[in-house]
């Protein structure tokens, strides 16, 4: 089994990394805290949807994670970790791809068009979608070979393994911080301009 693998192009060679959201996009975030967000009448169903699928974003990179260190230390079999590493890193890659891709085309414009103050750190978000595609385009590769070499080398396959889970790590650091930003700029301009409701 192997896992989803989007054609990229091109992409630059350095990725940039940000250590929380800038100070200036949180000007709504010091009016609408997080701990007040679920209290708040305009929380709708659908953006409590939107962060449920950040939740599953990070679920996911967790049980990848530990799929792979059970393997290196041996506590799952080769075919076992092939079949269940293969399936929820698909999911893993697939998901993002398709959840971005809609912030990006759909969901992002709509915040725009409410609030431009804050078209700076939309941007800055759909940044960080590129850089995401890089690195799920690495996992993607390392994972792919990690699953053949299981048939053909199981020792290179340990290896591979490796590497992978440098991969899942670097996924699952780089989501962390990139999903808290999102959720700190976007649901407060939902809430603000009760928008989604």
């Amino acid at each position: 089994m192997t896992i989803c693998r989007t054609h990229l192009g091109c992409m630059e060679n350095s990725i940039h990394i940000r250590q929380g959201l800038p100070t200036e996009m949180q000007v709504l975030l010091r009016d609408y805290p997080r701990d007040a967000w679920p209290g708040h009448p305009n929380f709708a169903a659908s953006i409590q949807n939107w962060m449920a699928a950040h939740g599953m974003f990070r679920r996911l990179t967790d049980i990848s994670a530990r799929e792979v260190e059970d393997y290196l230390d041996k506590r799952r079999e080769p075919d076992d970790f092939a079949r269940r590493f293969g399936h929820y890193g698909d999911q893993l890659v697939r998901n993002l791809h398709g959840h971005h891709g809609w912030e990006d085309h759909s969901f992002f414009p709509e915040l725009s068009g409410a609030d431009p103050r804050f078209d700076h750190g939309l941007a800055m978000l759909e940044r960080d979608h590129v850089a995401l595609d890089q690195r799920l385009e690495a996992f993607t590769r390392t994972a792919n070979r990690t699953l053949k070499l299981i048939q053909l080398d199981p020792l290179e396959a340990r290896e591979e393994a490796a590497g992978l889970l440098d991969h899942t790590d670097a996924i699952r650091g780089f989501l962390a911080r990139h999903l808290a930003d999102e959720e700190d700029l976007v649901v407060p301009i939902i809430l603000h301009h009760k928008l989604r409701g």
